[in-house]
Order: C-alpha cells, then structure tokens, then sequence
C-alpha cells in the first residue's frame, strides 16, 4: 500500500513539474504533456533497466499514467495569475517527486533481495532520473549536477531502505516527510556541497 501511495505521489509531483518547467520554457501543448510524461517516468524506466526488469513494464501503469495525463491538464488549465511564483512551486513538486520516487524506488530493489549498493542506486535513479531528463530536454543544467545539495537525499533514502531501518508503513511516510523536508530546506537556504574548479588552459 505504501508503495503505491509513494508512486501516485511521486508521479503527480513530477509530471506537475515537468509541466511547469515546460511552461516556464514557452512550450506548446504537446510540449508539456511529453515533459511531463517524461518527467513522471523516465527515472522509473531507467530504474528497471539497470536492476534487470523490463522497461515494458511501465506500460503496464495505465491508472498512473492517467493520474499524470489529468495533473499535467490541470497544471497547464491553471490560472496564470495563481502560478505567479512557479520556480517556488516547481521546486517543491520536484521535492516531494525526489522523495516520494527514492523511497519507492527503494523498496522495489529491496524486494528483488537487491544489495544495499543497488538498492542505493535505484533510489538516485527513481529520485533523479526523471528530472535530469526533464532539465536536459528544456536545455538546462540537470538539477543533480549542481553544486545545491539533491542527490544526497535519495541515497539517503536508499541507505534507510537498504539496511532496513524503515518497513512499517508509518516508518516509510515519516521517511517521506523527512526527506521532502531536507530538500526544502537545501534549495531554500542554498545548503551546498564541496566543489572545486579548474582554470582552462588556453
């Protein structure tokens, strides 16, 4: 049940951010709606590719597929004047997508009897995926990438699931809140980590 909580979650918060991010970019109609879709369950997909499950499989979500086809709809239906401060609301739909999504991820590896490595690696792929397509498709830096804190908290999320420090149903929402939290508050007060740059040698 937890589960397919965190998956409707996820796929709401995403596919309403791949919208906003299409409409900030002055996409068409078709141009959100791709994004959107993209956005929802590109992370998803290449999850399965690498933990050996059959991309096919994402076709077999057709209810989640009509909950983003009908959240990107309403997104792109919104009054204007009330999305005045999208990159705030982009943000926080792209939190809750990153948590809800690394969390499931998460359980999915865990359930296949996956190691802690891969089911770290499915958490940061489900979290991220879907947004690294999303930016990479509207010709921006993929969040991941920047110095702002992003990833981390996926592999956080894949480290609790991994050691098997939450499993009741109540322990993963906690995680869930915790972790939409911790990305609130790296993008909100900058949060950072280390980088280093390198001169061109011209």
């Amino acid at each position: 049940m937890a589960w397919e909580v965190l998956s409707m979650i996820g796929t709401i918060a995403f596919a309403v951010s791949g919208a906003i991010v299409a409409m900030e970019e002055k996409y068409d109609i078709l141009g959100v709606y791709i994004l959107g879709i993209v956005t929802a369950f590109g992370g998803g997909a290449i999850r399965n590719l690498l933990i050996g499950v059959p991309v096919s499989a994402i076709w077999e979500q057709g209810l989640f597929f009509q909950i983003a086809i009908l959240s990107i709809t309403a997104v792109f239906l919104f009054p204007t004047n009330l999305l005045k401060h999208w990159q705030k609301w982009g943000n926080f739909s792209d939190a809750i997508g990153l948590s809800a999504f690394a969390i499931q991820g998460a359980i999915y590896a865990a359930n296949m009897n996956h190691p802690l490595s891969a089911v770290i690696v499915a958490a940061v792929l489900t979290g991220s995926g879907g947004g690294i397509i999303r930016d990479l498709l509207a010709g921006r830096k993929p969040i991941v990438l920047r110095s702002e804190i992003y990833a981390v908290w996926a592999i956080l999320a894949g480290v609790v699931i991994g050691l098997k420090l939450a499993t009741q149903a109540w322990e993963l929402y906690t995680l869930f809140i915790i972790i939409t939290a911790l990305r609130v508050l790296s993008y909100t007060y900058d949060w950072k980590l280390p980088t280093r740059g390198l001169q061109r040698m011209n």
